[in-house]
């Protein structure tokens, strides 16, 4: 009996040396699994999903009108339903290092609308990993130029940026390099903002079309800002200084500069001639692109509700065509015809010319430079504790600041060198903007815009149909969803 208990007792330890030998593997072999799991789980949450919809319907003054509100109205249309921005993007954050810091942040933003499917934003940005202070951002981004252009169309009040903005920064992103400058957030100098790079000068362009240089020339840009608050934070208030330095190559044709003709007439005047233009592509000359500007913004939270006051003024030299003052996204080109003639004799016996054939040859279009300047102004007012927002904005752009009413469009002889002087015209008319609207948060996602452009052009009694001011003023309804 003590001998078959004996044996029972081996076996029943051995069994259990076995079973726990195994178990051990198992953990063993589990413990990174679980890791590696966590680990992948940590980092599937830091990619970020979000995005924005605004659906809005419009009403002009007049049918087919031009347009800084969402795009020029279809010719004989004065009421529209648009999606006007249909945005989502996808972010992912590098897991924090052992100092708290996350090195590496990657975002593509893509806008889905009616017209098409566009590129908003690619880039990687890096941050040092020992203090946080410094980081690179390559790729296709905002351009860091005052307050507006930065500012998100999700969170901007007015329905659009000014008229200014959307003509000297056309697409507000463009592809480049910049650095930032900025302690983290626990620092005590973090309200300090220092960005500067270069970047192509081309903007972005559109559904299908590349945004890539023509030239070497690369634009410097840069901001300076701060970006401080009370201790109770019911105040905030900030400035910002900024610089564009830059432009592009001039190919085969005249560039004009402003002056007065041989008669005193304010006009342009040739700067440099077609033919002076270096056949070496290389080597041609670059018309200068330079602009200055300075933003301030200031908040009060208080007893009738969060007030906001905010306004940015930009100057400059914007080198652009005769038919328009908006940054150059390529070399200026347009479209000659040239007609193939012959001389014939009738049944009758007369000769005669005819055209016997068209061709069109794309050419390049002669660059006028010209000094601007323009302004807008933010009145925001929350009614108290509702989720009601009186929006009112004060915008102008002057493209030629130089000259002004009736001295546009004055008939020009030569300039004082005997060269063909050319007319000031349309693009040379300055215009400014009011905007009223109130804006209803339905709720955390969701936004009702009532707003109304009230659109004024300067006149001349020399430029056909700007002897009044044009009938362009636009309503917008809008619903904004964000997610």
């Amino acid at each position: 009996m003590k001998k078959h208990l004996l044996t029972l007792c081996c076996i029943t330890a051995l069994v259990l040396s076995t079973l726990y030998t195994r178990a051990q593997e198992a953990q063993d072999t589990l413990t990174p699994a679980v890791a590696r799991n966590s680990f992948d789980i940590e980092a599937l949450k830091r990619i970020k999903l979000s995005g924005y919809i605004q659906a809005q319907y419009q009403v002009a003054d007049s049918a087919g009108q031009q347009s800084f509100n969402g795009g020029n109205f279809p010719a004989g249309t004065d009421k529209r339903f648009a999606v006007r921005r249909g945005r989502i993007k996808f972010q992912y954050d590098a897991l924090p290092n052992e100092k708290g810091i996350s090195t590496s942040e990657y975002v593509m933003q893509f806008d889905v609308t009616e017209k098409g499917l566009t590129i908003k934003d690619v880039y990687a940005r890096f941050t040092d990993k020992w203090i946080g202070w410094f980081s690179l951002t390559a790729g296709m981004q905002n351009r860091p130029f005052g307050y507006e252009i930065i500012y998100s169309s999700s969170m901007r009040e007015s329905p659009e940026r000014g008229r200014m903005s959307q003509i000297i920064f056309p697409g507000e992103r463009d592809l480049g390099s910049m650095i930032t400058i900025q302690g983290p957030k626990t620092s005590s100098w973090n309200w300090l903002k220092l960005d500067a790079g270069f970047f192509n000068g081309t903007g972005a362009r559109g559904p299908g079309l590349d945004a890539s240089d023509f030239d070497k020339k690369k634009d410097f840009i840069g901001r300076l800002g701060i970006s401080k608050s009370t201790t109770n934070e019911k105040i905030k208030y900030g400035l910002g200084v900024s610089t564009y330095i830059g432009g592009f190559r001039q190919d085969q044709s005249n560039s004009y500069k402003y002056g007065t003709d041989s008669n005193g007439v304010k006009a342009f005047v040739i700067d440099v001639k077609k033919a002076d233009v270096a056949t070496d592509i290389s080597a041609r000359k670059s018309i200068k692109r330079n602009y200055l500007g300075a933003d301030a913004q200031l908040s009060i939270d208080w007893l009738i509700g969060l007030t906001t006051l905010r306004a940015e003024y930009i100057q400059g030299v914007q080198p652009a065509t005769s038919v328009s003052s908006a940054s150059a996204t390529g070399p200026a080109t347009s479209t000659v015809t040239n007609n193939t003639t012959a001389v014939i004799q009738d049944t009758a016996g007369n000769f005669q010319t005819v055209i016997t054939g068209t061709t069109s040859t794309t050419v390049a279009s002669d660059l006028y430079s010209r000094n601007f300047n323009g302004v807008y102004f933010y009145f925001l007012q929350n009614i108290m504790q509702t989720p009601l927002q009186l929006i009112v904005k004060y915008d102008w752009y002057d493209p030629n600041t130089d000259v002004k009413g009736d001295d546009i469009g004055q008939k020009v002889s030569a300039d004082e060198n005997g060269v063909a002087a050319k007319a000031t015209n349309s693009t040379d008319i300055k215009y400014s903007t009011l905007g009223l609207g109130l804006a209803y948060r339905y709720d955390a996602n969701i936004k009702f815009t009532a707003y109304y452009d009230m659109v004024t052009n300067e006149t001349s009694a020399n430029v056909p149909g700007y002897t009044k001011d044009l009938k362009d003023n636009v309503f917008t309804l809008r619903m904004q969803v964000k997610f």
